[in-house]
């Protein structure tokens, strides 16, 4: 009842700026020290945080959104859903694996061995493609830290690939002198992984528990004996309220709604596992996918963490905060202690902060079935989505999906040299420009497009050559058209009204003179004789 009345008051105040904050068991530092320093574990002190300047000039980076959930090719979440009676995955796991009485996510994990993985290759190939950081992911919901982790037995050093993969990705973003950005999404393994607690209802296994609640001593004679799985799994504990239902947990990601509270074991031991990878890899951004921080409001982990991270930065920089910090459905005060991050959308205007859109060409996690289909985004779908989120004062973080072995296909090859292409002509557009007085005119401006929760919003509204965006660097104004256009190009909110003043346009990629006339209706814009690339054309209006 104590921790019932407890989460209610948290939620409460979830989000609000706070003086002082005050936790029933908060997490012990005494073995990762929160770095001392301007900020302080409390949302208020956060509130101090400002952008900095290069990332706000960045706008693109790519992202590998990998780990052993790639290596069975099957899409998102499998390590969940593999325990989801009668799903595809679950099908699928039992012919390849095994039934999960027998053959848990564990497995999947022993067998992956990104034998072919090759990180200088694939960063170049990110960086040639105009991305100004690269982001690697540190752990997924399935809860295996991918580098040498001192509070994690499950690690990639440990078990499946033997290696470093953290470490392998870091040395090359430093390489191709790219910030380098981590991912941590395992706060959530204490609730996501409550479906492998669970058994068959139908079947000769049936009633048959899988493998969550296996212990240490379960191992012996195994390949993973002096491994303990719940060191992995976290399943000792009670259900969270309808775990039945394997959409529940959507509805408790704030860790409300009558989900099992996680305990100050768990709780201790993120907070070491975080503070110990930002203290190896020192990070330049951190991205949580948790509603705000990780496991608030019913922990200050997370607060430590960002405080941590944050101080920990300055020291790096003489005092200097070059980090950017990354969470998911932010109350307007959070906005200003990190970046918003939305998930596969975008907001339908000019953002007064700085935010990003994470998306994907694909799945988050490698998916057979997207590639033998042609279900990838194109360069199109891309660069047109990196062009619509500048304009508003964002950036794109895009995930590329990277095969278990390491590798990516050649159609994701094709997209990236596709986005390279584009790029090669217009970067100026993107790059170190702000927003315009107003985003972009025409249809898909004019259009309704709310977020759905942390976003989930893209693709809905389609570009085309009707619809326009704004950039702007200084007195350089960047008129991008969605498209090639088939006829003239009117820029209704171009018109000569005092305050629009231009010299000269010229066209992105082409030394064709550019013919145009501004009136009281707008600015009209001939139609080049050649189009650079179809994706999108630039014009680039000097002003006076």
């Amino acid at each position: 009842m104590k921790i019932k009345v407890l989460f209610i008051v948290f939620a409460l105040c979830c989000g609000a700026a706070q003086a002082q904050e005050s936790y029933s068991s908060p997490v012990r530092s005494n073995n990762e020290p929160v770095a001392p320093g301007k900020f302080e574990p409390t949302w208020q002190s956060l509130s101090q945080y400002q952008t900095p300047e290069w990332y706000r000039n960045a706008k693109f980076g790519i992202w590998a959104h990998w780990g052993p959930q790639c290596q069975p090719g099957q899409g998102d979440w499998y390590a969940r859903s593999m325990y989801n009676e009668g799903s595809y995955q679950y099908k699928w796991h039992v012919e390849h694996y095994g039934h999960p009485s027998k053959a848990g996510f564990k497995e999947v994990i022993n067998s992956w061995k990104a034998e072919n993985w090759d990180p200088e290759k694939l960063v170049a190939l990110y960086k040639r493609a105009g991305a100004q950081y690269f982001f690697a992911m540190a752990n997924h919901h399935d809860n295996l830290d991918m580098w040498n982790s001192k509070y994690q037995e499950w690690n990639t050093v440990r078990v499946g690939p033997h290696k470093d993969i953290l470490a392998g990705w870091a040395k090359a973003a430093k390489d191709n002198h790219l910030p380098f950005g981590l991912s941590v999404h395992a706060a959530h393994a204490w609730s996501w992984y409550e479906v492998a607690q669970r058994s068959d209802k139908q079947g000769e296994l049936a009633g048959v528990p899988y493998d969550g609640k296996l212990t240490k001593a379960d191992g012996k004679g195994t390949w993973w004996e002096g491994l303990d799985p719940q060191e992995l799994y976290a399943q000792n504990h009670p259900l969270s309220e309808g775990s039945d239902n394997i959409t529940k947990i959507h509805s408790q990601w704030d860790w409300g709604n009558g989900v099992a509270i996680p305990s100050q074991e768990y709780c201790e031991k993120f907070y070491n596992r975080t503070v110990d990878m930002i203290n190896q890899f020192h990070p330049d951004l951190l991205y949580f996918d948790d509603t705000a921080l990780p496991l608030y409001p019913v922990s200050d982990a997370g607060l430590k963490i960002a405080a941590h991270f944050y101080n920990s930065n300055m020291a790096l920089h003489k005092g200097k905060l070059e980090a950017v910090l990354f969470g998911k459905i932010l109350t307007d005060n959070q906005k200003k202690c990190m970046v918003w991050d939305v998930e596969r959308g975008a907001p339908d205007k000019i953002q007064d902060l700085p935010w990003q859109t994470c998306s994907c060409i694909g799945d988050w996690h490698y998916n057979t079935s997207v590639y033998e289909n042609n279900r990838y985004k194109s360069a199109k779908d891309v660069i047109q989505m990196l062009i619509d989120v500048v304009s508003k004062n964002g950036n794109l973080l895009l995930n590329v999906p990277v095969r278990g072995d390491g590798t990516i296909d050649e159609k994701e090859i094709a997209v990236v040299e596709g986005i390279a292409a584009w790029m090669d002509i217009n970067k100026e557009s993107i790059f170190d420009t702000r927003p315009w007085k107003i985003f972009g005119e025409g249809p898909a401006a004019e259009a309704k497009n709310p977020i759905n929760a942390q976003g989930f919003n893209e693709g809905k509204i389609k570009f085309s050559a009707k619809d326009i965006r704004f950039n702007q660097n200084g007195k350089i104004l960047y008129v991008t058209v969605m498209g090639a256009p088939d006829a003239n190009v009117v820029v209704k909110n171009l018109k000569t009204d005092g305050q629009n003043k231009i010299r000269k346009i010229e066209l992105l990629g082409s030394n064709e003179k550019i013919n145009w006339n501004q009136n009281s209706e707008g600015l009209t814009i001939g139609k080049p004789n050649r189009i650079p690339n179809p994706i999108a054309i630039v014009f680039k209006v000097y002003q006076q």
